[in-house]
């Protein structure tokens, strides 16, 4: 999961080297992804009005729900 998410977020900025994923599982088994990218990328990881970055999380819970797992993608300022 975390490697999909990594590799959307590369093809979507200018920067795509700086683009960082975090995986943590909090106590009730959820996996959480934290997504940093440059502050000039931001804009385009969240896109207008925040649908680029809800079709992430969408795909994300599809993939984790196919492994039988919860996931929720955190995109960092």
């Amino acid at each position: 999961m975390k490697e999909f998410i990594e590799f959307i977020a590369k093809h979507l900025v200018d920067s795509p080297e700086d683009v960082v994923v975090e995986e943590t599982i909090t106590e009730d088994k959820k996996f959480t992804l934290s997504l940093k990218v440059k502050q000039e990328d931001v804009g385009k990881v969240i896109g207008k009005q925040g649908k680029t970055a809800q079709a992430m999380r969408t795909l994300l819970t599809a993939v984790a729900a196919k492994e039988g797992k919860r996931a929720l993608l955190e995109i960092i300022d």
